[in-house]
């Protein structure tokens, strides 16, 4: 039985077939791609995890994880050489939810690809909206939350977050006014110990949720910065 469907999109061959070999041994579904334009072509809603290479020929990964986010929260995976920090940072702007540096261990890859494979069946969003799941819902400030499914809407509009986005919300509207710190957020969503350098990753994936719930993420009347401490929503 298939574990779920994989896009690689990675224009080293040999890294490519490295990867689809690996995750074929553990039952996935795997997709390959040369290049950004064809990594678009090949995703469909059935796409479970994108591995997508930063350094490419044409379009580039940060502009093709882009052009996924418009149609899609399906979790991108970053595997590149570049290894600043500065460029972890860039890749999550984008919309990547993990970032892995080559040369990488197998087992590794293996463990992140697992773990976002299944939080993204977990909080997987529906596309219609049940009568009998009215008590399913949380309800705050104009904005509605699946306590579920990644079914977000602000001020009646859409929310279209990302997996990490979404629960993120979700833990924060279920604790209203309580600080959390980075390392709070960071050990409740992503399940992984905290290290200083997580701190980036925590205030990337806020600063683009607050970009697509507030009016004015400069001035965000949901979630707050309370300097020093850490982050609350509400007033």
């Amino acid at each position: 039985m298939m574990r779920g469907s994989i896009l690689v999109i990675e224009d080293n061959e040999d890294i490519r077939e490295a990867v689809r070999i690996l995750l074929e041994n553990e039952n996935y579904a795997v997709m390959e791609a040369e290049n950004g334009a064809k990594g678009l072509e090949l995703l469909t809603e059935d796409t479970d995890l994108v591995i997508l290479d930063i350094m490419m020929p044409g379009m580039s990964g940060l502009r093709t994880c882009e052009e996924i986010r418009k149609v899609s929260n399906v979790p991108v995976l970053f595997l590149t050489a570049k290894a600043r920090e500065s460029d972890k940072l860039v890749g999550l702007i984008a919309g990547g939810d993990d970032y892995m540096t080559k040369p990488f261990s197998y087992a590794e890859l293996l463990g992140r690809v697992k773990a976002l494979i299944r939080r993204y069946h977990q909080y997987r969003g529906k596309e219609t909206m049940d009568a009998q799941e009215e008590s399913e819902y949380l309800e705050t400030g104009g904005i509605r939350i699946h306590r579920k499914y990644n079914e977000v809407w602000v001020r009646g509009r859409h929310g279209n977050l990302t997996d990490i986005e979404y629960r993120i919300l979700l833990l924060m509207i279920k604790n209203p006014k309580k600080i959390f710190s980075a390392q709070n957020l960071y050990e409740s969503i992503w399940n992984e110990p905290y290290f200083y350098n997580c701190n980036s990753t925590v205030m990337v994936h806020i600063r683009r949720l607050r970009v697509k719930i507030e009016e004015c993420p400069e001035e965000p009347v949901y979630i707050h910065t309370v300097w020093g401490r850490g982050y609350r929503f509400g007033g």
